[in-house]
């Protein structure tokens, strides 16, 4: 299944929302949306592509109705999600974590093109299997520009296969939280806290179990 959604945010104006496939974008406030997955997925063999634009002057808060469990479909137990952000205004994306189940393999994608006197709060939050589970995997990479500057480039995986397999202590969550042009993370976030050059700042975590 392809799943695309497109949310479009104008200042003093409701945001604007198209929506395909098994994901759907409800408006909860006036510059708040909720996504709720309308089908299961992320199935193996699924592609999920979000493009969010949030034009200058304008406020966005994106967040899920819940988790989003990601599990092997009957041909593949790969799938794939592609986040595109364009935000010249303010942008806080904090999602439901995501749950990779039995021996699913998912691949998530963020792109984010950050324009002059834009904000920007965007949280990852991920689950290698249910409880007892162990044999999925994560791929994770965030790309962010500000101002047509590099700003981050950033990749993490997890679970079974990934650079930091180990039956003994590997990880099986983390946390990515992006700030910008914020250079410090809120008090009594966890994890470590990275200034990054070009403004902003990265906090990360990894751990057993979120």
């Amino acid at each position: 299944m392809r799943s695309d959604v497109l949310i479009v945010a104008r200042a003093h104006r409701s945001p604007h929302l198209e929506c395909r496939g098994g994901i759907a974008a409800r408006r909860t406030g006036c510059d708040t949306v909720h996504l709720v997955s309308s089908a299961a997925t992320p199935l193996g063999g699924d592609t999920i592509g979000v493009r969010v634009v949030v034009e200058r002057g304008a406020r966005l808060t994106v967040r899920t109705a819940a988790a989003t469990v990601a599990l092997p479909g009957p041909g593949t137990p790969e799938s794939h999600a592609t986040w595109t952000l364009e935000v010249a205004g303010h942008l806080d994306l904090d999602p439901q974590p995501t749950i990779v189940a039995a021996a699913a393999r998912h691949f998530a994608s963020t792109r984010v093109e950050l324009s002059d006197g834009s904000t920007l709060r965007l949280r990852e939050r991920v689950q290698i299997g249910r409880s007892g589970e162990r044999e999925g995997f994560w791929s994770g990479s965030l790309r962010a520009d500000a101002e047509g500057t590099p700003l981050l480039r950033h990749r993490v995986e997890l679970g079974r296969g990934s650079l930091a397999d180990d039956a003994i202590a590997a990880p099986l969550a983390c946390i990515s939280e992006l700030r910008y042009p914020r250079s410090e993370a809120d008090a009594g976030t966890g994890g470590v806290t990275l200034a990054l050059a070009a403004g902003g700042c990265l906090t990360t975590w990894q751990g057993d179990r979120l």
